[in-house]
């Protein structure tokens, strides 16, 4: 777990008076991703429980010179290709990781990734071997902000085509008090953000409201994406049946990364875009914004809601 939080002199002006005072901030840190062979992770291993230089493939560390998953042999992909640097608040990047190949359309089961493990000798770098017949994402501009983020696909049509589950299908159904109850149940939540005041955050829920994976970074899809990635590492994706509640808009992106994970509804506290609505139409997502107190919009799929 890297350090989330960092303290800095500010001065402080109230009523005219100045004040110097420490304050809390987010932090925010660049994280690359490389794609390296199975093998290349085991060669290099810490023994079992180090980091970094743990090896952590679906359930747990493998030591050095442990056993690879059935099916993985090593040297299986080819060495040193950096897939992707983001800025991120450390913490839980294995998820971050495990949930942007989800975004990207790379990867849709735990044992599609062979093993991930923080580079020993690079800072904020994590290494990630995918499974033999499991290919990378597809090459183009990598590059992404926690700001915005980049997904893989560049169209609705494209993106709705692409998907492994079809969300339209899910019959769950919600009531709108769950529905009213999520942004609170969410912000209980945010610890980092009581500290800070500038974490985003999302939240996968049951559809009566069950918390099941909570996640905060100062990039609102990463957050998406870190949630996406502890279904996928437990197994428990697609996400059928349940609810991703996020802290602030709902963009093109973020309808973009809930339909691949096969999650049936979308729940914002503030404003969608014209294409997150467009796309979430396409998908067949139930798609809610200003979801504030007992008030919500609906823009997709209103059916679900009781």
């Amino acid at each position: 777990m890297g350090v989330v939080t960092d303290r800095r002199r500010v001065v402080r002006v109230r009523e005219g008076a100045r004040a110097s005072r420490p304050d809390t901030l987010a932090v925010e840190e660049p994280l690359m991703v490389r794609l390296v062979g199975p093998g290349d992770l085991v060669s290099r291993a810490r023994p079992l429980g180090v980091v970094p230089g743990g090896v952590v493939p679906v359930g747990g560390l493998v030591p050095a010179g442990g056993a690879l998953p059935d099916g993985v042999l090593p040297g299986a992909r080819p060495a040193g290709t950096t897939l992707t640097m983001t800025m991120r608040t450390p913490g839980d990047d294995f998820d971050l990781v495990a949930g942007w190949l989800v975004s990207e359309g790379a990867v849709t089961a735990r044992e599609d990734i062979a093993g991930m493990r923080l580079c020993p000798d690079e800072d904020n770098t994590v290494e990630v071997a995918l499974a033999p017949g499991v290919e990378p994402p597809r090459q183009r501009a990598f590059a992404t902000t926690s700001a915005c983020g980049v997904c893989g696909s560049d169209t609705v049509v494209e993106v709705r085509a692409a998907l492994r589950w079809p969300v339209a299908r899910d019959a769950v159904t919600v009531g709108t008090d769950v529905i009213a109850a999520l942004p609170d149940l969410l912000r209980e939540r945010q610890r980092a953000f009581d500290r800070t005041g500038g974490l985003h955050a999302a939240g996968l829920f049951t559809a009566d409201g069950e918390p099941l994976y909570v996640r905060e970074d100062v990039g609102r899809h990463n957050a998406v994406d870190k949630v996406v990635g502890a279904a996928l590492r437990d197994g428990a994706l697609p996400a059928a049946g349940t609810v991703l509640q996020v802290s602030g808009r709902a963009s093109f992106e973020l309808v973009q990364k809930a339909a691949r994970a096969g999650i049936p509804v979308l729940s914002a506290i503030s404003a969608p875009s014209t294409l997150a609505v467009d796309l979430a139409e396409e998908c067949g997502l139930t798609l809610l914004g200003f979801v504030r107190g007992d008030s919500m919009n609906v823009y997709t799929r209103a059916d679900r809601l009781r």
